[in-house]
């Protein structure tokens, strides 16, 4: 553990494990979720080695969302029906040297009561990059295929999974095996895409005029999250065994045993996968796929470990999200020198001015890089980057090229000046306080900002309007149709323009029509969402829309809300915990919602001082009837009770239990406190269980709680 770790005090710790975790959700949810990564795999890996270090450091502080207690993410919008695994797709827990691995054999022959003298044999195979998937045969016939989503619901892909010809509609019975397969198994693995197959698409693609996917990885995933599986069929997905899940018996006592069998079967495995029984063995095999990696013909990022032995696997058991038995050993990113041309200054939605670096073109595991991310302006400056450097550039993980060192550093030239105006509209651009990140101020005057703001607001997550998508928003701006979304429900005036341009039928005008019209009564926290007010969520708009009941109170909710911060800011003279003692305790008053802080209030607010924010809101009312908030809570003893969910629950999701507790008119809150009515522990309840006897707190079980629940909902 380092120094700086142990100097952070208490309160510091609390407040990086809970950004670490709401950071590292969302990225979970970009990867996994979207197939949209915004960092790379090692970037990633860093992020969750900081959140292990600073939990290791401080255990009494491990969040209930902690990224070790997660896996994957939450299937949301998914076009494809949900499923529930019958037992639960884990994760793996990463190695990066040879002594994470060696450490790693140590806690097995300790967790077994083994000598040093005993063999730990272990099977090792590379790492492929895909898409997680399970197959669930019964009687050798394939049933169902599923995505892993967060381990314990995933998406039901059967019929696009069917289109694959690495998959077997019926298992193979050969007589090495006694014509015997098991009443019910189920075959678990990767879902991937070949470099060559990939490039062929996205040259398909691009000739097209569609999209041009980022990497083989999200090439596989789209393909295979296809609501219609003819669009699946056309593409070239692979599939590689790794495993298996639930199953009626076992074709051999070891891991290598019964990925031989599976082989057997007619599944493919990674023709890498081999059993060691040295350290020394183990780590040969790890160097000899890490030199041949960039002329396979798969992204793989590391190998995997797994202890051979199934009745070792089963002493050593699970942690919350992976194995004991398992270890995936990652590889470090790949690098190559270049020279950095140029930097642009790309503007983002919110404003955001993002540097990109220009590369001459050069080879980083396989793949031509020519951009690369600098992130911000501070990166620019650990860097000491300028135009004509240089740079050592690596694809960690190969998903996002990023400059690992600036090889020119030393030498005698001007340091690369970030600019102070918005290279699209020549607004300012500052930094607000405490943050890195420079942003444009011209908002909706920006053609940038605008163009993606609208893009925002028809996208599924806000009012998805079907057949309103990217293109078609860059069109109607640069027609001068539309430049906010109030001008979107006044389209109706430009149909006959419309039929006149080239690419527009009477069909597809008319159907854009239709489903603008539909949306004349929009949910009411969709509508705020879509109106991408900086830190305002899908999740902190429908709690603000409860407030405020009807969508128009959010006017005056803003406007005191910022009297509330103009006030305070006044105040900047006292000390700083009792200007955010008065700022908590004013927004209580007037905004007391339960997981809307300061920033996000305040964000409300300032949307609503500025007069083209105005214009835009009044001009959307005019429009729109969006319906007022319906509570469904229900009448109960629960009203205004707190209750504190922790420990396991096997029947239903820590989100629902929350759900149910509201809509009972209770407050489902995160920590166990003097004010806490009722604690609902399930297995492994820890920490809250003992604080909840210690102040008396009246203590359930699940199937309790659901009891209770049950009984308030017939």
């Amino acid at each position: 553990m380092n120094d700086e770790i142990q100097n952070l005090s208490e309160a510091e710790a609390a407040n990086e494990l809970m950004r670490l975790a709401r950071e590292i959700a969302r990225h979970n949810k970009l990867y996994h979720a979207q197939d949209n990564p915004e960092i790379s795999d090692a970037e990633y890996d860093a992020l969750i080695r900081r959140n292990n270090d600073l939990e290791a450091a401080f255990p009494h502080l491990i969040r209930d969302d902690s990224p070790n207690k997660t896996v994957g993410a939450a299937v949301e919008n998914s076009p494809l029906s949900k499923v529930t695994h019958e037992q639960r797709m884990m994760s793996l827990d990463n190695g990066f040297s040879d002594e994470d691995i060696a450490d790693w054999l140590v806690r097995v022959r300790r967790y077994l009561n083994l000598s040093d003298s005993e063999m730990v044999a272990v099977t090792a195979e590379d790492k492929i990059d895909g898409l997680s998937c399970s197959l669930r045969y019964e009687r050798g016939e394939l049933v169902l295929a599923a995505t892993r989503g967060d381990g314990q619901v995933g998406e039901d892909v059967t019929a696009n999974v069917r289109t694959i010809s690495d998959i077997p509609q019926r298992l193979q019975s050969p007589d090495m095996f006694d014509d015997s397969i098991p009443e019910l198994f189920e075959i678990r693995g990767e879902i991937y895409m070949a470099k060559d197959d990939f490039a062929a698409l996205n040259a398909a693609q691009q000739k097209a005029d569609k999209k041009v996917f980022a990497n083989p990885r999200n090439a596989a995933a789209g393909s295979l999250r296809q609501k219609d599986a003819s669009v699946t069929e056309q593409r070239a997905l692979r599939f590689w065994a790794h495993g298996w899940g639930v199953h009626s018996a076992l074709p051999a006592d070891s891991a290598y045993g019964v990925m031989q069998a599976i082989k057997v079967w007619g599944l493919p495995l990674s023709p890498l996968v081999q059993r060691f029984e040295t350290l020394d063995d183990v780590l040969a095999h790890y160097r000899a796929i890490e030199k041949q990696r960039a002329e396979l013909n798969y992204d793989i990022d590391g190998v995997v470990y797994k202890v051979d032995r199934l009745d070792w696997q089963e002493r050593l058991g699970f942690l919350a999200k992976a194995p004991r038995w398992a270890l995936a050993h990652k590889f470090p990113a790949e690098q190559a020198e270049t020279l950095l041309e140029d930097i642009d200054i790309q503007v983002g939605r919110t404003g955001k001015l993002t540097p990109v670096g220009r590369l001459k073109p050069v080879t980083v595991g396989g793949v031509v890089v020519s951009n690369v991310t600098l992130h911000n302006r501070d990166e620019i400056a650990r860097l000491g980057v300028r135009i004509g450097d240089r740079v050592l550039v690596q694809r960690a993980g190969d998903v996002i090229p990023q400059i690992a060192e600036n090889l020119s550093r030393d030498e005698s030239r001007e340091a690369y000046t970030f600019p102070q105006q918005c290279p699209i509209c020549q607004s300012e651009a500052v930094a607000e306080e405490g943050e890195v990140d420079v942003r444009c101020t011209g908002g909706l005057i920006c053609s940038a900002q605008a163009k993606e703001r609208l893009k925002h607001f028809v996208s599924r997550g806000a009012l998805d309007i079907e057949g309103l998508g990217d293109r078609s928003i860059d069109e109607f701006y640069e027609w001068g149709w539309i430049h906010s979304p109030v001008d979107i429900f006044r389209l109706h005036q430009k149909r006959e323009e419309l039929l006149a341009k080239e690419g527009w039928q009477e069909k597809s005008v008319d159907n854009l029509l239709i489903a603008i019209e539909a949306k004349r009564e929009p949910d009411s926290a969709k509508l705020l969402f879509g109106l991408g007010i900086r830190h305002i969520g899908i999740t902190t708009a429908k709690d603000m829309i409860k407030e405020a009941v009807a969508f128009s109170n959010l006017e005056n909710i803003a406007a005191r809300l910022y009297k509330i911060k103009t006030d305070i800011v006044r105040g900047e003279d006292e000390k700083i915990s009792t200007f955010h003692n008065r700022r908590d305790a004013a927004l209580k008053e007037i905004l007391p919602i339960d997981g809307v802080g300061h920033v996000a209030a305040f964000a409300l607010a300032d949307f609503f001082h500025e007069p083209h924010n105005i214009e835009i809101w009044q001009g959307l009312l005019e429009q729109v009837s969006p319906p007022d908030y319906v509570s469904n809570i229900k009448e109960s003893e629960w009203n205004g009770k707190t209750i504190v969910f922790t420990g396991k629950l096997e029947n239903i999701s820590r989100d629902e239990a929350k759900a149910q507790a509201e809509s009972l008119g209770a407050k489902a809150a995160g920590s166990v406190s003097a004010k806490t009515d009722l604690l609902v522990a399930g297995p492994g309840a820890g920490s809250k269980l003992k604080k909840a006897q210690e102040l008396g707190i009246k203590t359930i079980d699940e199937a309790a709680w659901l009891d209770i629940y049950n009984s308030h909902n017939g």
